[in-house]
């Protein structure tokens, strides 16, 4: 049914909630609460404990830093205002928070993709240059690699909500998770959206597709670095510094592919795959990642266990 008014270019749209009884609704927004909450101590505990040990201060902890706090950022970004309508009932958000919060979303992502390859890339450099990493990844560098990252998803996803921005939505405004993404919320428009598919599309496949054959790639030439080792004991010894790495990039980069196969071939299933897969896209990092790294940093640990 059209919106009367006009209204039909700037509606509101109708977030997603699992369906079934309110208890068990309660249930969900009592483990989004939980997981939100581990995902805030476990990434605030991470960059406590490496401003506060100076040991701590290479590149490879300041990348975990910036994981960190994106991880805060994409989570603090979603997390309440999804709790705030299985608390509140408040289902409803409107066109310019949904594009904000779509923006966000995209640009976060992006960035962590990035993150994850400079990781990438400063562990292939520490095993396979070990005599230059120092001079090739300073503070300095990691800081501008920093700033690189970030700037390259605002540059590449701020125009996906201004090509949404000027487009009818005359049809239904329910999305098909609890928070905007922006192949959801094109969908619901009343109007040729090619160049949004179009750009989306390429987007995706230049930052987070070529992010993810980079680290494939940095890894073959790490793993083939590490067999010219003579001894088992060296090799195991060498690769186990990247085993928190590789958890972390498959806690980023399955669920990413899962959320886009569900999108692309599972119009037909059910809401509840959907939802969750989404809640599952946007949690599941946020809370693995530090206790990944807490699990395998010793130094992190320490400095965590002295603050409590």
């Amino acid at each position: 049914m059209p919106f009367p008014n006009g209204s039909e270019l700037r509606p509101s749209f109708v977030l997603a909630a699992l369906p079934g009884p309110e208890g068990a609704q309660s249930w969900v927004a009592a483990l989004l609460c939980g997981a939100y909450v581990v995902a805030l101590a476990g990434n605030g505990a991470v960059l406590l404990a490496v401003r506060l040990e100076p040991g701590l201060h290479v590149p490879m902890y300041l990348f975990l830093c910036m994981l960190a706090a994106i991880d805060l950022a994409l989570s603090t970004s979603t997390v309440p205002r999804v709790l705030s309508f299985y608390w509140f009932g408040t289902r409803e958000i409107s066109f310019g928070a949904c594009l904000l919060q779509m923006f966000l979303i995209h640009a976060l992502s992006a960035v962590e993709s990035t993150v994850l390859l400079a990781m990438a890339v400063d562990r292939y450099v520490a095993i396979c240059h070990p005599l230059r990493h120092a001079a090739v990844l300073t503070n300095a560098a990691t800081a501008r690699i920093g700033l690189a990252a970030m700037a390259r998803g605002v540059l590449f996803f701020l125009p996906l909500p201004l090509l949404l921005l000027p487009l009818p939505f005359c049809g239904s405004r329910a999305l098909s998770h609890s928070f905007c993404l922006h192949q959801d919320v094109m969908n619901l428009a009343c109007a040729n959206t090619t160049p949004s598919v179009v750009y989306g599309l390429t987007a995706i496949l230049l930052v987070m597709g070529l992010d993810a054959v980079l680290i494939c790639l940095s890894y073959l030439l790490i793993l083939k670095a590490v067999l010219r080792l003579a001894a088992w004991k060296e090799r195991l010894k060498v690769f186990s510094t990247c085993i928190a790495h590789i958890c972390v990039v498959l806690a980023f980069y399955v669920p990413l592919i899962g959320l886009s196969v569900v999108h692309r071939f599972g119009r037909d299933l059910a809401p509840l795959v959907h939802i969750t897969m989404g809640n599952i896209y946007i949690l599941v990092p946020a809370v693995l990642n530090p206790i990944i790294y807490g699990v395998r940093t010793k130094q992190i640990q320490r400095r965590i266990l002295t603050l409590i």
